[in-house]
């Protein structure tokens, strides 16, 4: 059968607001018949903390850490929780809801497109599977989840290496499209991610980064060779072809396109009123 071919795009490091800028546009000219479906790869210059659509910024974050260790803050478009995007290969896929290999229900949608991820850590020696939460407790968790930050427990479908979360990824559905993003670890400062946030004290704060390390893990943890950006690159671009069965393309964006992109960073995700806005 042959693949069908979809858009890649790789737009390198770039700050917290322009990334998030990017994948509305996408999300946009798609739900238009602009583009084709889209698998997106990037980074973040200067690192940055991002938080879920629905998250108490100043509730929930320390800014005076956030501050001083110099780092770029954004309010995604998609749930979840709290990301410290460092040392890691962030994704993006943006597929219309009526894309026929797409299940019209969200997670199994998720498992669909987790399945490119999957492939990527396969190819890198990886055994992940997708997590199933089990138990009743497991399942309550995710709807009440105890802690801020992302990495805290795998959710349906997303990626675990010997029981640990190596991918936290969110999606959105607007305008017909889906669009799911998310973060590949090649390592974790635990320490700096867990300054980043507020607790009602220090033992609780120790309790919760202690239980963490048991439930999330970087690929660099799991290997005795360090994984590069750019073999993560190789590896996870083989594994969406493999694991969508598709043909990637490269995607050129236009100077209109890229005006595009300025004006939402500038409009939304550089404003306070979006950033701060719960």
């Amino acid at each position: 059968m042959a693949k069908e071919t979809w858009a890649f795009l790789d737009t390198g490091n770039q700050n917290a607001a322009y990334n998030m800028a990017v994948d509305e546009a996408l999300l946009d000219w798609h739900s238009k018949g602009l583009i084709p479906p889209v698998v997106r790869f990037y980074g973040w210059e200067p690192a940055a903390l991002s938080i879920g659509y629905f998250q108490k910024a100043e509730k929930e974050v320390d800014f005076d850490a956030v501050r001083n260790y110099g780092l770029g803050f954004v309010r995604r478009p998609t749930g979840g929780r709290g990301v410290l995007h460092e040392h890691e290969l962030t994704y993006s896929v943006i597929v219309s809801e009526e894309h026929p290999d797409m299940p019209t229900g969200v997670t199994e949608a998720y498992r669909v497109i987790s399945e490119g991820v999957l492939q990527g850590f396969r190819k890198l020696g990886l055994a992940a599977e997708f997590a199933v939460p089990r138990t009743e407790e497991e399942k309550a968790s995710l709807k009440n989840p105890r802690s801020s930050v992302c990495f805290d427990a795998p959710s349906w479908y997303e990626l675990v290496v010997e029981g640990r979360k190596v991918a936290g990824s969110a999606q959105t559905r607007q305008k017909g499209v889906i669009l799911q993003h998310g973060s590949i670890l090649l390592d974790l400062d635990e320490d700096k991610l867990f300054s980043l946030f507020h607790y009602p004290n220090d033992r609780v704060k120790e309790r919760m980064k202690k239980a963490f390390g048991n439930k999330a893990v970087a690929i660099n943890a799991l290997r005795a060779e360090p994984v590069t950006l750019d073999e993560a690159r190789v590896a996870f671009k083989q594994g969406f072809e493999e694991g969508l069965n598709i043909h990637l393309e490269p995607l050129v964006l236009t100077g209109g396109q890229k005006r595009q992109i300025e004006t939402i960073q500038r409009d939304r995700y550089e404003n306070p009123d979006w950033n701060f806005r719960r």
